[in-house]
């Protein structure tokens, strides 16, 4: 299985979701990340909170959608935060979608221990998210049931 997160810049959310996913997830379950706006670079504070986390951080990088044009993922979730006013990547294709909105660590305002502390906390919420999608019975739901699943894992 192939869960594919989207975000803007992909240096940020989807990167942290990428890692903690991968981290967590058993052997056959992958997860990849891509932005439509990609910074190019993946933010020294999404590798710094993972490093501190214990999950590796090797091979992310920040990039384009398009480079995923042929994983033909089962999952597609965004984490850009709408609120935000930021515009979420659309993937077009067969997979299941879902939106996981994150407000963005990058761009909050504070002292630097405050702005370590957004993405550590961000970092959290993913895992709790990630950590109820690993628990979903996935062959026992109806695509219905899954979708309603997914929609309620974007609230925690």
């Amino acid at each position: 299985m192939k869960v594919l997160f989207l975000c803007t810049a992909n240096s940020c959310r989807s990167i942290l979701s990428e890692a903690v996913f991968n981290h967590l997830a058993p052997a056959g379950i992958r997860a990849y990340s891509a932005g439509s706006l990609p910074k190019g670079e993946v933010h020294p504070l999404s590798l710094k909170t993972l490093q501190k986390a214990g999950i590796s951080t090797a091979g992310l990088s920040s990039k384009f959608s398009d480079v995923h044009e042929a994983l033909a993922p089962d999952f597609v979730i965004t984490v850009c935060d709408k609120a935000a006013g930021e515009a979420c990547p659309v993937f077009f294709g067969p997979a299941m979608k879902a939106h996981w909105g994150l407000a963005d660590p990058s761009e909050y305002i504070g002292s630097p221990q405050e702005i370590e502390a957004a993405f550590d906390a961000t970092l959290e919420r993913i895992k709790t998210r990630v950590q109820a999608f690993l628990a979903l019975p996935l062959e026992q739901l109806s695509g219905e049931q899954l979708k309603a699943e997914l929609a309620l894992i974007g609230t925690l």
